[in-house]
């Protein structure tokens, strides 16, 4: 059974199906696999048997009586521990949200349910979704598979690195400024960020509330295609998600991709090999990806995208101005942490919100409380929308020309623990392949090329909006040229590569 968290959407399903295996087999194996490396990669912060074995044995129960299964059958799925389970810790990473026990399911989560999916737990995150490198939760960061002394990424560093150990068969992360392709990136698996607006963000803890994305990370272009087929469409608990019908993204994965335009930024690019630029192995990694589509039949155009260089203060001038006014509300009246045997209301205030937050999230509030404060308003926060939809009007013309945009996801692969802690600078522009398409909307998914220095390295494609079809499409068959990667070695199992 130790192989099975390996497999992929389809075959576990064809062999609950087929009664080779059971659903409560597969998560029992899950768990056991959990206990195992958890305590060295630390993933998972919440464990949810009970509720796994309820929906295993209610798979089971129509697969011993023949009848047709939902598309995500017995599916093991982590859950990043920013989006709200019912009666099942949620803490965003952080003190202040120790002990929160959700009334209610996110609408992603309650959408993979219903279509099948066994909910192992919640798994580990940046603080409130705020970081790069995972570095930042409150218990203790997440290890990489593939060198446990690196990083996951983040924020969504504990979803990437389920997936990537065989602690699951896929994940829900979200993404606010690269939150799901970056650590997808850093750990050899696919993470895939929709267009804003085609998942719900219904029962997602808020970080930027106009850049924040609720997406899969899987092994597999087609397994993420399962995922986002399950979680996608319109929500009318949530007024900012989009009523466009959602098309059946597993059956478009065959069709050709000859022909197809992809354009290669010329800023992308420029920065290969220099000092704190693309590292040259990530950039020989991305080029082998782009000649491998041109052989298939895919033409490569140069374009530009003149205001890139100008996306990442953007985004954070933007996402931190609306963290200071989301996590507003965590003051130690409502709910939360609430520090104790404080002297006075006021004192109450600071006193929680001092020891609730660790130093990432209270430098974010910091920074957005003065670009939104009254003396530096248009200087700074509006200054920064404007230049964000002069991001989105690049990527408008650009599609007017290609059908997809290629990139790395991020400029070197997985840095070690402890590196780039002391240095948020350093540590923010490990961002600037992925913040352009959050802060436009558009979707972008991030997918294994090659190695460089024996760890994984992410090339990305950027679509027009709604365009996750072509996006997983492009991704698939990009597949087949690479061939299979497998999982990190020291969580190979005998005969599984994970690319089944």
């Amino acid at each position: 059974m130790t192989e099975l968290p390996l497999l992929s959407v389809e075959i576990v399903r064809r062999r609950i199906a087929e009664r080779q295996t059971t659903a409560t087999a597969l998560a029992e194996a899950c768990f056991g696999a959990i206990a195992a490396a958890n305590p060295r990669l630390n993933v998972y912060l919440t464990l949810s048997p009970e509720r796994a074995r309820a929906q295993a044995e209610k798979i089971d129960r129509l697969a011993d009586r023949g009848l047709p299964l939902p598309p995500l059958a017995g599916v093991p799925v982590a859950v990043k521990d920013v989006l709200s389970t019912r009666g099942l810790r949620t803490t965003c990473g952080s003190r202040m949200l120790e002990n929160y026990l959700p009334q209610y399911d996110a609408t992603a989560v309650e959408r993979l349910e219903a279509a099948g999916a066994v909910i192992l737990g919640k798994v580990n995150c940046d603080e409130f979704a705020m970081g790069s490198s995972n570095e930042n939760s409150a218990y203790g960061p997440v290890r990489n598979p593939w060198d446990t002394e690196r990083v996951p990424g983040g924020s969504s560093g504990g979803s990437a690195a389920a997936v990537a150990a065989g602690l699951g068969v896929a994940a829900l992360g979200s993404d606010t400024g690269g939150s799901i392709r970056q650590p997808a990136a850093f750990c050899g698996v696919v993470g895939l960020l929709p267009t804003y607006g085609r998942v719900s963000r219904f029962g997602l803890v808020a970080f930027g509330s106009s850049l924040d994305h609720v997406g899969p990370l899987a092994r597999s272009a087609k397994d993420a295609a399962y995922l986002l087929a399950a979680i996608a469409g319109a929500d009318p608990k949530d007024a900012t998600s989009a009523d466009v019908p959602v098309p059946d993204y597993v059956a478009e994965l065959e069709q050709p991709i000859a022909g197809l335009k992809i354009g290669i930024p010329r800023e992308a690019f420029a920065a290969a090999g220099e000092t704190g630029g693309l590292d040259a192995g990530v950039n020989a990694a991305v080029r082998g990806a782009l000649d491998a589509l041109e052989r298939a039949g895919c033409q490569l155009v140069e374009i530009r995208l003149p205001h890139t260089e100008y996306a990442t203060a953007t985004y954070y001038l933007i996402a931190t101005a609306e963290a200071s006014a989301n996590l507003a509300r965590y003051d130690g009246v409502r709910y939360g942490f609430r520090a104790p045997e404080a002297e006075s209301l006021r004192a109450m205030y600071r006193q929680t919100r001092d020891h609730g937050f660790g130093a990432e999230v209270k430098r974010r509030i910091l920074l957005g409380t003065y670009a939104l404060s009254a003396g530096y308003y248009d200087a700074y926060y509006r200054r920064a929308q404007r230049v964000r939809a002069r991001i989105a009007e690049d990527y408008r013309q650009a599609f007017q020309q290609v059908d997809v945009i290629a990139m790395p996801t991020t400029p070197t692969p997985a840095f070690r623990i402890g590196e780039r802690i002391e240095d948020p600078l350093r540590m923010y522009l490990n961002d600037i392949y992925t913040v352009s398409a959050d802060l436009a909307g558009v979707p972008a998914i991030s997918l294994p090329c090659g190695l460089a220095g024996g760890l994984p390295v992410g090339v990305q494609f950027t679509g027009n909006y709604f365009a996750e079809s072509l996006l997983l499409r492009l991704a698939h068959h990009y597949e087949r040229l690479r061939g299979p990667i497998g999982p990190p070695p020291a969580f190979a199992t005998p005969g599984g590569n994970g690319a089944q």
